[in-house]
């Protein structure tokens, strides 16, 4: 169910999903009926109760949404949701939030406001062209409007800089645009490493990486597009408790 999950701190936790919670993504051809059936199991194994994940409509861009409260899935790569402060009359816990990959890097964020007691979290859709294009510095700029400070990320399973091959021009186009990306397969073609380059977007931030995860295409309890185009989707959660 659960490939890799955590408190990260008293009230938050994070997680990432494996094949055996089975693809959680209504865009792959599966049946849309079983697809949200599994995302209840999801819910239910990181005792949301009566809550719900929210899922975005992903594009491979760098737009991020603030996030109030469970509803139709936006079109966006990131999203941000912030509990209300605790004199709030409305008082209300951040909206669960996911993101969904099968190669890509699901970038999971665990801020909390100035007085330490309003968390505010956050998720991205980092593959090639939302690394190429910023969405994680976009996602920690929009946490920091929201109130966030002392800001970790979590980086869930990806396919790593050894296996991630590509053509040399867009090798060197994308590394234009992020230094740390150029790599080159284990076979010695041209390639991208997708984790260095959001790690090293994040250290330019002061954004500490708290976790890291394993490659995806090496490992068959992880979802990959490389491996098999008919893949389904995993997913990087993130959610506030009692």
């Amino acid at each position: 169910m659960f490939w890799w999950r955590n408190e990260v701190q008293p009230g938050v936790s994070v997680a990432f999903t494996d094949t055996d919670a089975g693809n959680l993504a209504l865009h792959v051809g599966d049946n849309p009926t079983d697809v949200l059936a599994r995302r209840v199991v999801v819910e239910q194994a990181a005792g949301l109760g009566d809550g719900r994940f929210q899922f975005m409509d992903q594009v491979h861009g760098n737009t991020v949404v603030s996030i109030e409260a469970y509803g139709p899935g936006p079109t966006a790569d990131a999203m941000v949701s912030a509990a209300t402060p605790p004199a709030s009359r409305s008082r209300k816990a951040a909206q669960p939030l996911a993101v969904m990959v099968a190669d890509c890097v699901p970038v999971v964020f665990v801020g909390n406001d100035a007085g330490g007691n309003r968390p505010v979290i956050a998720v991205a859709h980092a593959g090639r062209p939302g690394v190429a294009s910023a969405v994680v510095p976009a996602t920690v700029e929009e946490m920091r409007v929201r109130g966030a400070v002392q800001i970790r990320a979590w980086l869930g399973p990806s396919i790593c800089g050894a296996c991630y091959e590509v053509p040399d021009e867009l090798r060197a186009a994308v590394s234009r645009q992020v230094p740390e990306t150029w790599s080159s397969t284990s076979w010695g073609t041209p390639a991208l490493d997708l984790p260095a380059g959001v790690r090293a977007q994040l250290a330019a931030l002061d954004v500490p990486v708290e976790y890291s995860g394993e490659c995806t295409l090496e490992n068959d309890s992880l979802f990959s597009y490389r491996r098999d185009s008919r893949s389904g989707r995993f997913a990087g959660l993130v959610w506030t408790h009692d």
